[in-house]
């Protein structure tokens, strides 16, 4: 067995799927190598000579600059490498086209609902309009457990420190968000609480919840009644007896809507958990179902991958905005755009934003891009879709459910326990990781380096997302986990 892997055969890098030491003579390939340095699992060594000055591919692009020069066999990392990034660029299309074949969908047994997609979950959800209430919203939670059972399969309530003091389009963020997860599939029942002075209330709201079922949302403000959670539990109750009714039905693949998002990422994540996420988003478009890519800080320096996948020239110049405008953001607070990889990161292996970049996007696997949206905007095209959202983990996935993602397929080479407002699929990228956090991991993409294969791993991931809407419950659920965090892009008055 190898000890190192080269990605792709014009990378000058090749990655440690173990932890090597200095004087080893290791396999990468057809190829070996002597190691001058201790080498971590993840971590990358030079295969030739790099010159100062010289730009270091892996993955087939360039992942920043030489600092100095690295003789063969030598430690590549953040004490000799630098990344490339700039600020805004312009582009051109230069169209992939990828084929796709189509696939017969396969079924899950999900919630109809009378509007929409199907649900995944029947819950029944608290959202507070506003952080006021955040304590009322909590306290009627607790009490209302005693309605959890049979087809109601959790009472949740969703606390943030946001609808208030806000302004523009930070404001806009807040009432797209909470007007979304109210008409949410996976909620068979949504008390919105509002306080009634706030500036995100719910008349505010109700606008931007467009056609939704009456029978499954109800509406309180505490201001205008004598007890908040005698009236709370009594709208809770209405709803809950409503979700009692429903039942699990069998439902196409093709109307399933799947997150693809990565966090604590490490040196193996761009090498096994996230092509398998790919190869599985690649089988779930074929069969018309529909998947959203995110976390737009960690695109740049891969951002023409995705570009050139574009089915129109339309969607890459919205591509194009979706990467430049994200950079705005970053220049507009005098930050610099490359301020990534996290200290988790580099602890991992990753050096650069580009490397981060380069590995990230493997979830995207090889199908066209068939649409682009802002943050808040509902995914309505099937495919591919990229999303307007940032790195941080809880908000890019709440950013994902918001778009109408009923389930979030989370790759980590370090583990995370949190979980979002929609299932949360931990995949590991290593298999010490899923060993030693069997509460916390739902798969095992490690498994890639012990001889399965990426078809076997998406199908087997495939399989798992498929039980999981059927109703099998990830790691984070079972733990209880679930969290809402709202992009915040603005001042707060």
């Amino acid at each position: 067995m190898n000890e190192m892997v080269r990605i792709h055969p014009a990378d000058m890098v090749a990655v440690a799927l173990k932890p090597l030491k200095a004087g080893e003579t290791v396999s990468y390939g057809s190829g070996q190598i002597t190691l001058k340095e201790d080498l971590p699992m993840g971590h990358k060594a030079a295969l030739r000579e790099i010159r100062k000055g010289e730009a270091v591919i892996k993955y087939g692009y360039p992942i920043g600059e030489a600092t100095a020069d690295i003789p063969a066999g030598s430690h590549v990392h953040t004490h000799n490498l630098r990344t490339l990034l700039a600020g805004e660029q312009e582009y051109e299309w230069h169209p992939a086209r990828p084929a796709q074949e189509k696939m017969p969908a396969v079924t899950f047994l999900g919630y109809a609902r009378e509007k929409g997609k199907p649900g995944i979950r029947n819950e029944l959800w608290i959202l507070p309009t506003v952080g006021c209430v955040n304590d009322v919203a909590k306290a009627l939670a607790r009490e209302a457990q005693k309605l959890a059972g049979g087809t109601v399969e959790g009472v949740y309530a969703f606390p943030h420190p946001y609808g208030c003091s806000q302004l523009g389009d930070d404001q806009d963020n807040t009432r797209k968000a909470l007007a979304a997860l109210a008409t949410h599939p996976n909620a068979g029942g949504v008390l919105l609480l509002g306080l009634g002075c706030e500036n995100s209330g719910i008349e505010q709201i109700k606008p931007y919840m467009g056609d939704y079922d009456a029978s499954r949302v109800r509406f309180l403000v505490c201001q205008e009644c004598e007890d908040e959670q005698e009236a709370g539990m009594a709208l809770l109750e209405e709803l809950a007896e409503r979700m009692r009714g429903d039942k699990r039905v069998p439902c196409p693949a093709d109307q399933l809507t799947v997150g693809l998002k990565c966090g604590g990422s490490d040196g193996l994540s761009g090498i096994t958990a996230n092509p398998t996420i790919g190869v599985f988003s690649d089988r779930l478009t074929a069969m018309g179902g529909t998947t959203i890519l995110t976390e737009v800080p960690e695109m740049f320096g891969a951002e023409t991958i995705l570009m050139n996948r574009c089915g129109n020239e339309e969607l890459f110049r919205k591509t194009v905005s979706l990467i430049n405008d994200f950079k705005a953001y970053f220049e507009s607070y005098h930050m610099p755009v490359y301020e990534n990889p996290s200290p988790g990161n580099k602890a991992g292996g990753i050096t650069t934003l580009e490397d981060k970049a380069l590995g990230c996007t493997q979830k995207s696997g090889s199908s066209p891009v068939t649409g682009v949206l802002a943050y808040g905007e509902h995914a309505e095209n099937a495919g591919l879709n990229l999303l307007s959202a940032p790195g941080n983990d809880l908000v890019a996935s709440t950013a994902l459910a918001v778009s109408g993602a009923q389930m979030v397929l989370f790759s980590t080479g370090r583990g995370t326990p949190f979980g979002c407002p929609v299932p949360t699929v931990k995949i590991a990228s290593n298999t010490p990781l899923a060993e030693k956090k069997r509460n916390w991991i739902d798969f095992d993409a490690g498994r890639l380096l012990a001889g399965m294969t990426l078809d076997e791993l998406g199908e087997e991931l495939l399989e798992t997302v498929i039980r999981t809407a059927s109703g099998e419950k990830t790691k984070g659920e079972e733990n209880g986990f679930h969290d809402l965090a709202i992009f915040k892009k603005g001042i707060t008055l």
